[in-house]
Order: C-alpha cells, then sequence, then structure tokens
C-alpha cells in the first residue's frame, strides 16, 4: 500500500485510490456521531446556496453548517455536534455544508475510489475499514482551517492515521489535553464564542468513541451520501 499525504482541496481533487479527508474540529467529527446517534444519512454539500435548496425541498431534514466557524442564518444548527445531536436526529437526514470538511469531500468525491472521513472518534475503525479494501494507494487530506491553513487537530490526526495503515506505533498521548492549546480549540473555551460549545471539544477529541467508518456512498438523491460503513 502506498500511502500519500496531501492538503486542502486541491489535495482532495488529486487524490490518488482510497481518499480520507480530514477535518477533526469539526466537520468529520459531527458527521461520525450524528451516524452513531441514529442520523440516517448525511447529505456533504459545497454550495450555501444548494445546501438550502434542499432544506426547501425537503423541510424535514435538518439542516447544519457554517462559513467562518460561525451558524449559517436561517440554518437550524451550526457545525455543532452538540447542537446536531440535541436536534432529534435520529432516523433523520443532515443536510451538512462547512468551510473544509464538506468541501475536501466532494472533491475527493471526484476522483477517489472511495472517500472516507478522517477523525480522532472514529480513526481506528476507518483504518480496518481501509486495510479491508487493500488499495494500492492511500491518500490522507488534512482539511486545515478553512482549507487555507494548516492545522495543529489535523495534522496529528493524518499522522496518527498514517501510521496505523503502515502498522506503525504511534502514542496520541492525552489528546485533549494535547490539543487544549491548538489554536483552533480556543472557541470551545471562549465563553463569548457561543457558537462553540465546550462540549463539542469533547465530542471532537474522544478518540474511537464511534466504533465504524464514514464512507460517501451512492444515493437516490443522484449525489453520493455519507453513511456508516460497510
Amino acid at each position: 500500500m502506498q500511502i500519500h499525504g496531501a492538503d486542502f482541496v486541491a489535495g482532495a481533487a488529486a487524490a490518488r485510490g482510497v481518499a480520507i479527508v480530514i477535518d477533526v474540529f469539526r466537520a468529520c467529527s459531527l458527521q461520525a456521531h450524528a451516524l452513531a446517534h441514529g442520523a440516517d444519512c448525511v447529505v456533504p454539500v459545497e454550495d450555501i446556496d444548494e445546501a438550502r435548496a434542499l432544506k426547501h425541498a425537503h423541510p424535514e431534514w435538518l439542516l447544519a453548517g457554517e462559513r467562518h466557524a460561525r451558524r449559517l442564518p436561517g440554518f437550524d444548527c451550526g457545525n455543532s455536534p452538540t447542537e446536531v445531536l440535541a436536534a432529534e436526529i435520529d432516523g433523520r437526514t443532515l443536510i451538512h455544508t462547512t468551510h473544509a470538511g464538506t468541501q475536501g469531500l466532494m472533491a475527493a468525491s471526484r476522483v477517489a475510489s472511495h472517500v472516507f472521513t478522517g477523525a480522532f472518534v472514529n480513526g481506528s475503525a476507518t483504518v480496518a475499514a481501509v486495510k479491508a479494501l487493500a488499495p494500492k494507494e492511500v491518500t490522507v487530506i488534512a482539511m486545515g482551517h478553512e482549507a487555507r491553513l494548516r492545522c495543529a487537530e489535523d495534522d496529528l490526526s493524518r499522522e496518527w492515521l498514517i501510521a496505523a495503515l503502515a502498522n506503525q506505533p504511534f502514542n496520541l498521548g492525552d489528546l485533549p489535553a494535547r490539543l487544549r492549546s491548538a489554536p483552533a480549540a480556543a472557541k470551545f473555551f471562549d465563553p463569548a464564542a457561543d457558537w462553540a460549545p465546550l462540549q463539542d471539544f469533547d465530542f471532537c477529541t474522544a478518540v474511537d468513541s464511534v466504533p465504524f467508518a464514514v464512507c460517501l456512498t451512492p444515493s437516490a438523491l443522484g449525489r453520493p451520501v455519507l453513511r456508516r460503513y460497510p
């Protein structure tokens, strides 16, 4: 297995083989937790207007998303696991658009044989799922801050996943303590940042708390959606 590292939307758009798209704070963590709490599927969307159009066509679906980490006007939830899980997600479809994660997932979907989400919350399950496919190539993409700047949490997640794919040891240590000082984590500890609940940090740093991988799969919508894998 040849393993490649890549960054941002450009890296996702050039993925080879199986792609793992990482967005720890918070898109890919949210998606895994939503499915673990009974969501039927997650529809990743690049464009805000397209997300709103899907909500208009399916008002019973939950609309969640952000730009610059803040909830978008008229959306049911922000890009917050805490908010989404409080919104009675069981059995519902989640429409999800974000600055980085959903952009990378959709870019990778056009070139990769399989596209998995990447996060600490289900990292071991993701590695096991990819290994079971026995691909010749895997591309592990860190989406970074707003898909334009590298960030500590996505880089660390990529290092961990690459090591696990290569059957090499990697010690995450006390991950919450390790990431608490990351620049992107500051919002969770800022009482004024009501769009980034403290519990979101706990959700995103709970290693292997979700026991399955999350993968893009074809759907009746004519576009891929995220579901539990397999």
